[in-house]
């Protein structure tokens, strides 16, 4: 009874669980920072392997075989490629962060500590993948920054690109959640990235346009998941895309929805989450 009287009193509201939105806030916002304290601090891992990654395939394909390319799309081969590149970076980027802390976590059992507190479920996966999300997002902003040396780049539909970019680095990032749930070594992380998500990525028409290939070959590549993204941030930033754009979008939206799902129960099962 008291604790009731005391909830009317404060008339905060209290979930299921047993938190108020302010502490479930406070716990969101600890493991976030965490996150990106753990960013930062390992900033020559974390943030500088991709940008030297990049600058190569700019120097090699941009420079030296895009003169050769000419023009796709409608455009220097060089600001063809630029957009898919970034993808490119934000999917490894937001994928592998999140699966290689949270495995971390596992692995020195230090998740258990959390499962054990009275922190919401939704706070720890949020926080992770907010991680990832950022971690995304600097990488794109860094890539996009050291393109600008190569190539003149414009923004043609700021919200197409903006929700692209984010709705990807979010989904990825649930992936390599779901990804680190499953591992039971250090070895089960790097299988997805290299036997999955490298070949759709560079399949992904990150270095050409569909309209290169054969009818049997785009009717292929258009099972490809990553194919609607590239092109959608593609569209964002050049105005020109392979795909129907709207589709792709909400594509992006559902399987965000789908895999935030998977993840949430996951984690809220527990049984996978020890060694």
């Amino acid at each position: 009874m008291s604790n009731i009287n005391e909830q009317s009193v404060n008339n905060t509201p209290i979930n299921n669980d047993g938190l108020t939105f302010a502490q479930k806030w406070v716990a969101f916002r600890t493991i976030l920072i965490k996150e990106v304290r753990r960013i930062l601090r390992i900033w020559p891992q974390t943030l500088l392997p991709p940008v030297i990654t990049m600058s190569l395939y700019f120097i090699i394909f941009g420079k030296m075989i895009g003169s050769r390319v000419g023009e796709m799309g409608g455009v220097p081969y060089m600001q063809f490629i630029v957009p898919g590149l970034i993808m490119m970076s934000v999917i490894t980027n937001s994928y592998s962060n999140v699966v290689s802390s949270f495995f971390s976590a596992k692995f020195t059992s230090s998740i258990e500590e959390l499962l054990v507190s009275p922190v919401s479920k939704h706070s720890i996966l949020i926080g992770y993948i907010g991680g990832g999300v950022f971690r995304g997002l600097m990488i794109a902003i860094i890539v996009s920054i050291v393109a600008q040396f190569f190539t003149k780049l414009g923004i043609e539909h700021f919200f197409v690109m903006v929700f692209t970019v984010l709705g990807t680095s979010i989904l990825f990032s649930l992936g390599g959640f779901i990804n680190a749930v499953f591992a039971r070594s250090f070895d089960d992380i790097s299988i997805i990235p290299s036997f999955v998500l490298t070949p759709l990525t560079y399949l992904g028409g990150v270095f050409y346009s569909l309209e290169n290939l054969s009818p049997f070959w785009q009717n292929i590549s258009l099972l490809n998941p990553i194919v609607y993204m590239v092109n959608s941030f593609r569209y964002g930033i050049l105005g020109y895309s392979d795909v129907n754009v709207w589709y792709s979008m909400a594509a992006i939206f559902v399987f965000c929805a789908i895999f935030y799902a998977i993840a949430y129960r996951l984690l809220d099962n527990g049984s996978r989450l020890r060694l």
